[in-house]
């Protein structure tokens, strides 16, 4: 089954629209019905008050200027029809305004419930789903897709009922004022709502389209003008390329714009012609009929109603206009939705479990094992052993204890460590803590268990002290500098001349990778779990950098199930258990000296870090990790 998040290439044919859109579309209205219903009453009254000044000209004609009364009484009637004339527009204008701010508050109240419904699930979303998904197309979808239908939810909707609304009382006083004139008028608007469904769906299709060329533009945006990005351009001296593929991007984008633009203002443009010359038809129509003697009026009536009748028609071009045009908005709005009901409706992996229950940290020990633990990346995938990444793996951990895992690169260590957390779930076997199958505890309740320390490690662009406070939010100052402290950083953060309050930058390139290993640890300290993940957290360090992270990680380790992944064994030598990992299974288990004994796998990783008898430069006084403490080993 093809990806939902797919990108649509340039002139493939947009899908048709989701099931059940309108009605979803509406049920987001829902909270705000009574709102709704208020905005269709001033609608209503709008509506009827615009009909009051068209029906007074037929008689300020019949009865003011052309009318058998006395002069005095002409006037005193046109003082009052002028004074209703001129009250009218300014009460239909007041309610106008006050029907524009509810309609945009109730349209930023659905937005806003959109974005956070979006958001909250995306948040749910498995790791697995962000691997596959780029960052800007997510980001598109939240942005440019939810702001992309702003139009639809504050204008649209109100719109299509107020121009209803106009519509037909506006047919029905021009009906009462001569059928023969109306059905001229109206004679026309079926070839036009077919004209407008047509047209619809190409800018349905080209809408489609506008909004994957606006996701590119973001992801390329967001990949290439990040820390990251800027670093590797520059690096491999690509930023013409760079510019080059932003430019084919928004080109695209600028196309699209353009084609979507006037799919719309073309078809508008024949119905605003069609409406100009109408009025032209009524009146040699009328008069045809006025000297043929069809219309059984006086003169003044004939004027009176055609002159009526004209304004009316008027009134009526507008709304009709913008009704045939409507179909157009909607199916491009269509669009819209259908991409983020498309994510809202894609499942959650990993949820839940019925009855899953909360565990209370101060209850946990911190035993872990891996029950003939089998997983694979792709689940369509099914070509024997080799689709499996994990295959039948075992190992009990016990409260307390420092194992580390170790293999070649691609082995499976990281999707091990990624079991305990349910980033992802096992296909076959149970991982637990205390016995508990992680499955059966809340997904909450399981991140206040596990911490996790990773190589890459990530910084908000914020303070010091907000980052620190991801750990735990209510953490007092004092206990941030007390966790700082442990982790080997306060006197660095002190030295800044805004101390907490430093801000790191975008992913904490302002710090060091060794400042930044040592606030995450800070971090984690703060959480205090009861299980403790270390996914290469020195390697990318210098020697003076790993040796501070080494001092922080000691308290950090002190008391907690430890769980460390490395590439360098002089930071693992002193662990309690060595699990050698190779192709998703252990090959090998047991100590450091055990291991070496066997003469196996481990043995010759061993032998290739360290030449001579000596330790890698990197670690070359022979300082070690052991359980809770950091030891000096004599390395032979």
């Amino acid at each position: 089954m093809p990806s939902p998040h797919r990108m649509i290439p340039p002139g493939a044919p947009e899908k048709k629209a989701r099931q059940g859109t309108f009605k979803r579309i509406a049920h987001t209205f829902k909270p705000y019905r009574w709102k709704v219903a208020f905005v269709a009453l001033l609608i209503l009254v709008t509506a009827g008050l615009g009909l009051i000044n068209p029906l007074l000209i037929k008689v300020v004609f019949e009865d003011v200027l052309l009318g058998d009364e006395t002069a005095s009484d002409r006037l005193n009637l046109l003082w009052v029809v002028g004074g209703v004339m001129i009250a009218t527009p300014i009460i239909s204008g007041l309610l106008g305004l006050w029907q524009t701010y509810i309609n945009n508050v109730i349209g930023q109240s659905v937005m806003q419930d959109l974005r956070n419904s979006l958001y909250a699930h995306l948040q749910h979303m498995s790791l697995r789903f962000f691997t596959s998904t780029r960052v800007g197309e997510i980001q598109s979808r939240l942005s440019n897709d939810v702001g992309g239908v702003q139009g639809v939810l504050t204008d649209t909707a109100s719109s299509a009922l107020s121009n209803v609304a106009i519509a037909l009382s506006t047919v029905v006083a021009m009906f009462l004022l001569s059928w023969q004139l109306t059905l001229l008028s109206l004679g026309i608007m079926p070839f036009f709502l077919w004209l407008s469904r047509k047209v619809g769906k190409v800018r349905r299709e080209v809408s489609g389209q506008t909004q994957e060329s606006l996701a590119d533009l973001t992801a390329h945006m967001q990949e290439t003008l990040s820390v990251s990005g800027i670093l590797l351009s520059k690096s491999f001296g690509r930023q013409g390329y760079e510019i080059g593929r932003f430019r084919g991007h928004n080109s695209r984008l600028a196309a699209l714009e353009i084609k979507r633009t006037m799919v719309g203002r073309a078809f508008f443009a024949w119905v605003q012609i069609f409406f100009s010359i109408t009025p032209a038809f009524v009146y040699l129509l009328g008069g045809w009929l006025l000297l043929r003697n069809n219309l059984n009026m006086t003169p003044p009536q004939v004027a009176g109603t055609i002159a009526a009748f004209t304004t009316l028609q008027s009134r009526l071009f507008f709304p009709m206009g913008q009704l045939l045009n409507l179909n157009v908005e909607i199916q491009s709005a269509l669009a819209l939705f259908d991409r983020i009901f498309e994510y809202l409706d894609l499942e959650h992996d990993i949820t839940d479990r019925d009855g899953a229950i909360v565990i209370d940290p101060s209850t946990i020990d911190g035993h872990v094992s891996f029950e003939d633990v089998w997983f694979r990346y792709d689940k369509d995938r099914d070509d024997g052993d080799r689709s499996w990444t994990l295959g039948g793996v075992d190992i009990e951990v016990e409260a307390g204890q420092l194992v580390a895992l170790v293999g070649p690169s691609g082995a499976g260590k990281t999707t091990i460590t990624y079991m305990i957390p349910r980033l992802y779930d096992v296909e076959r076997g149970a991982v637990k803590i205390d016995g508990f199958d992680v499955r059966d505890i809340k997904l909450e309740s399981l991140g206040d268990l596990v911490g996790m320390v990773t190589q890459e490690t990530y910084l908000f662009n914020a303070s010091i002290r907000d980052n620190l406070r991801y750990g735990d939010p209510d953490a007092k100052d004092e206990e941030l500098v007390a966790a700082a402290r442990a982790a080997h950083i306060w006197e660095r953060i002190e030295e800044m001349p805004e101390g907490l309050d430093t801000i790191v930058g975008e992913r904490g390139y302002k710090m060091s990778g060794g400042e930044k290993q040592r606030l995450a640890i800070a971090r984690v300290i703060l959480k205090n779990p009861k299980v403790l993940i270390l996914d290469e957290a020195t390697s990318a360090l210098d020697t003076h950098s790993e040796r501070l992270v080494q001092e922080a990680l000691r308290p950090l380790m002190s008391g907690r199930t430890t769980i460390a992944i490395a590439h360098r064994l002089s930071t693992i030598l002193a662990a309690d258990k060595i699990l050698y990992i190779d192709r998703g299974q252990i090959v090998e288990s047991g100590r450091h000296d055990e291991l070496l004994a066997k003469d196996g796998a481990y043995a010759s990783l061993y032998h290739e870090q360290f030449s001579d008898g000596t330790v890698e430069s990197r670690c070359e006084d022979g300082l070690v990790l052991s359980t809770g403490e950091i030891v000096s080993e004599e390395v032979p």
